[in-house]
């Protein structure tokens, strides 16, 4: 059964192997028997439906999570159960393809108020008159 991010989007089965394998951690002898933690591998570079735009968002934000291959790897080890490991990792799948489809919005550079630039000059002013006030009286006084 195909894995749904959205209605209109897809990824079928073969594209996504999951691995399970020991925890660590903290767990007591539940550690030591039940292969918890998940790994979830997704053929990222077979995915023909996600668009090029998108795929170059996804790639450049979770470059570090994809190979060379163009696998996308996702690790889950939070819970104390499979089950819930893999849900876990299949909703931040999600997550990740559904932020990669969102354009950014473009920042569009502002300058401070004028407001701003008269506190600023005033805590500068205000600064450089409490360190005049911490200087000794000078030689010429005496």
């Amino acid at each position: 059964m195909p894995f749904i991010i959205r209605e209109d989007l897809l990824i079928p089965d073969e594209l996504i192997e999951i691995r399970c394998s020991r925890s660590g951690g903290p767990g007591g002898q539940n550690v030591n028997k039940v292969s918890s933690r998940v790994e979830l591998l997704f053929d990222l570079a077979r995915w023909s439906d996600l668009a090029e735009e998108a795929r170059e968002r996804l790639l450049a934000r979770e470059h570090r999570r994809v190979s060379k291959d163009g696998i996308l790897r996702i690790v889950c080890q939070i819970y104390r159960d499979q089950t819930r490991n893999r849900e876990g990792c299949l909703e931040r799948l999600r997550e990740l393809i559904l932020a990669s489809l969102t354009k950014p919005v473009p920042r569009r550079p502002t300058r401070p108020g004028r407001a701003a630039r008269q506190r600023r000059i005033d805590g500068k002013r205000h600064r450089s008159h409490t360190k005049r006030l911490r200087t000794g009286p000078s030689k010429d006084a005496e």
